[in-house]
């Protein structure tokens, strides 16, 4: 793997990404995500984060609740040799700026 990388994006810049091979990640305990995760986003809890989990063959996209915890996983990563991108604002600006957020069931979800 080559040397890594770490990007600050806005939540609107992760469709685009997703869309060209980007893996979201969120970050957040597994009742925040339950509660509202953004459509397609892996689930990965920092406090028990698998890096098996993690493709070593596309960019990763990391997000939680404020953008703290996924910029931790965001540098852990890049330093490893990962292409990272970390939301900035995480989740709360996520659903601040009108991008969907489900819950587990398919509902509307809401961001703990």
């Amino acid at each position: 793997m080559s040397t890594g990388s770490l990007t600050q994006i806005r939540p609107a810049e992760v469709p685009p990404l997703v869309e060209s091979g980007a893996v979201l990640i969120d970050v957040r305990e597994h009742q925040e995500i339950t509660a509202g995760h953004a459509p397609g986003a892996m689930m990965n809890p920092l406090q028990a984060f698998d890096l098996g989990k993690v493709p070593t063959d596309a960019p990763v996209i990391l997000i939680c609740r404020s953008g703290a915890r996924s910029m931790a996983a965001a540098n852990a990563l890049a330093n490893m040799g990962f292409t990272t991108y970390n939301v900035q604002g995480g989740m709360a600006a996520w659903q601040r700026d009108g991008l969907p957020v489900v819950a587990d069931d398919g509902s509307q979800g809401m961001v703990l």
